[in-house]
């Protein structure tokens, strides 16, 4: 008498581990494929939950990109605060050394630039939600330039962390135009530096 193989049961699994899936599965395919080319049945197959899991997590896939948005965010600070952290005492130090250990991330070969660059590329209206997070991370990042840059003793910190704000944004373009690792990039530090010594010659009196 034939008897049937025996199937593996599928155990549910819990909603934090479920949110968790969703979430690394839209770090990996939001970053590398873009969002708007990731549709709902690409991130629930690399999550290994069903449509539902998402829907009762996240309520639609905007709301999951605003959590990866979020995930991205406090990831980029964490590194940043880290950067900074390697020199208390000197600011104008601080941001050349957050170059620097940024381009050490860039040279890898999976490396897709800033993610909240790539994702105001695909939002063309500046009032969605995706465009205003990511308006507020740049906001905070020109913020803390600035402050760093008055730190560091310079007359006019605000149009020092302009140019070193757009230097950082074109880092990020660079990185994809000529590629992950080009030494263009690791001048950057380099760069910066000598913006900051202008800055600091420039001084009045």
């Amino acid at each position: 008498m034939n008897q049937t193989p025996h199937q593996p049961v599928r155990r549910p699994i819990s909603a934090a581990h479920a949110q968790a899936r969703l979430l690394d599965a839209a770090d990996e395919l939001f970053y590398r494929e873009g969002v708007r080319n990731v549709g709902v049945d690409s991130l629930v197959a690399r999550a290994g939950v069903n449509k539902m899991s998402l829907y009762r997590q996240f309520e639609s896939k905007d709301a999951l990109l605003l959590a990866y948005l979020e995930r991205q965010d406090a990831c980029f600070w964490e590194k940043f605060d880290t950067s900074i952290a390697k020199h208390p005492d000197a600011p104008r130090l601080q941001l050349p050394q957050f170059l620097r250990d940024w381009a050490q991330r860039a040279s890898v070969a999976d490396y897709r630039g800033c993610p909240f660059v790539n994702v105001a590329a695909e939002f063309a209206d500046p009032e969605h939600p995706a465009r205003q997070f990511v308006l507020r991370n740049k906001t905070r990042l020109l913020t803390r330039i600035t402050e760093i840059a008055g730190a560091s003793g310079v007359a006019d910190p605000l149009t020092l962390a302009y140019g070193i704000a757009l230097m950082i944004e074109g880092c990020y373009a660079a990185s994809q135009t000529y590629g992950p690792g080009h030494p263009m990039l690791a001048a950057a530090a380099d760069c910066v530096a000598a913006m900051i010594d202008r800055a600091e010659r420039l001084q009045p009196g």
